[in-house]
């Protein structure tokens, strides 16, 4: 086949403590885990974010949520409605001859002009708000007396009132791969789990007897997810093309710890996921919230069982992909393509010869091999800032990045601090929002 299958599955919140094959002992995800027995583990991947657009808008644009023009609302500061038009992974494949569907989270604008649709999906199901009640596919939250419907099919709101959201993605998913028959395909799977409300079958819940009520409610939504990818899998086998198709998993952030992960009602203080030990969650430039379990199948082209320890982040995956589909790259993105790496992949040491940015709010953070520096970190979404703070780490040595070495390394905290500095600059980074104003 000339011109690989490529499907992306994008889970929702999901910790890279959440995975079997990243280090779970007690959330089993048999079907990821297959999936990582025939490809490559990514152990050192990133998303272009701590939070869901900003991280979908890398991912579809090749660039960095700055200058994809999608940066979260924050502060004070106005984000953009929805994802300015721009060509995307979608419309660049469905140029070179690809069906395109997505299936899943939008969360890149609801108006006209900034759907699925309108950026280069030729099939659309989903939602294309934040969350949705997973029952009743009904948009709550922010909504008031007034709450809002948010299901879709193409551009045609539909109901299917009482089937669980995460089954009708996969059995969506599923349907898409099959009416392709023969012809490439770009299938899209941003599920919605395990991002809040916490809502599970009992089937599910009941898989995990013996775990506390919020972690036990989180292990079954990725239990449902994990199946559904199961079938998405099981189709690709069933049509015989699982070893022309390349499937890439990840997550758009780390697990969240906000109040709205309601259970029976009532707001906790949520812990359901896990960041495998990283520090931070969800909203934090710090490692919990940023890097993601990932894992990337080609088994006709790509190393298989193999993992692959290179930093690399988000915006990386469509020069990639189209690397892989013979699609031009264009000039215009931020990403580069790893695929001659990942051919590589248990046979090559990770290089130093690139720096990775991240911003969010007054938050910095810039990777270098194996240091990273983070400025005004906080711990998670909703936490305070600590503005002026700087902490320098060595990745290999304190994942957990808990110790500060920037006197013992101070040429490469001024070197990271330098080019973080710099890269700020060039889109105009503003922290003063966040500084409190000093009395005259």
């Amino acid at each position: 086949m000339s011109s690989p299958n490529i499907v992306i599955i994008y889970a929702d919140d999901l910790g890279y403590g959440d995975v079997g094959c990243f280090g779970s002992v007690d959330v089993r995800t048999p079907h990821l885990d297959r999936l990582a027995a025939r490809g490559i583990r990514m152990t050192d991947w990133y998303s272009n974010s701590p939070v869901c657009s900003p991280s979908r808008a890398a991912l579809l644009t090749g660039r960095h949520p700055v200058n994809a023009g999608v940066q979260e609302i924050l502060g004070g500061k106005r984000g953009t409605p929805g994802l300015p038009e721009q060509p995307t992974i979608a419309s660049r494949l469905q140029a070179a001859g690809y069906r395109t569907g997505i299936f899943g989270k939008w969360h890149l604008g609801a108006g006209d002009g900034f759907r699925p649709r309108d950026r280069g999906f030729e099939h659309h199901f989903g939602f294309l708000a934040g969350c949705v009640d997973y029952y009743s596919h009904i948009f709550y939250w922010g909504q008031g007396v007034n709450p809002v419907h948010d299901l879709w099919d193409d551009d045609r709101e539909v109901y299917d009132n009482g089937r669980y959201l995460t089954e009708v993605i996969a059995e969506r998913a599923e349907r898409f791969i099959v009416e392709s028959a023969g012809e490439p395909f770009l299938c899209f799977v941003p599920f919605n789990a395990p991002h809040y409300p916490m809502h599970a079958p009992r089937e599910y819940v009941d898989r995990f007897p013996g775990l506390p009520e919020d972690r036990r409610i989180m292990a079954a939504m990725i239990s449902a997810m994990d199946d559904g990818i199961g079938r998405i899998l099981d189709t690709l086998e069933r049509q015989g093309i699982a070893d022309d198709t390349i499937v890439f998993f990840s997550s758009d952030n780390g697990p969240s710890t906000e109040s709205r992960n309601w259970l029976n009602g009532e707001e906790i203080d949520y812990q359901g996921g896990s960041t495998g030990g990283l520090r931070g969650n969800k909203g934090s430039l710090f490692e919990g919230g940023i890097r993601v379990p990932a894992i990337i199948s080609w088994p006709s082209t790509l190393p298989q069982g193999a993992e692959w320890s290179e930093p690399a982040a988000m915006m990386d995956l469509l020069p990639t992909l189209l690397d892989a589909a013979g699609v031009p790259s264009p000039g215009a993105i931020d990403g580069r393509s790893v695929l001659d790496a990942l051919r590589d992949a248990g046979s090559m040491a990770p290089s130093a010869d690139r720096t990775l940015f991240w911003e969010y709010g007054p938050q910095l953070a810039a990777r270098r091999g194996r240091f990273k520096l983070t400025t005004s970190a906080r711990e998670h979404l909703g936490g305070p800032f600590e503005l002026g703070s700087s902490i320098l780490v060595d990745l290999e040595a304190d994942p957990a990045e808990s110790t500060d070495i920037s006197a013992e390394h101070p040429e490469v905290a001024a070197s990271l601090q330098a080019e973080l500095s710099a890269w700020a600059r060039g889109f105009g980074w503003d922290p003063t929002p966040w500084v409190p104003a000093t009395a005259d």
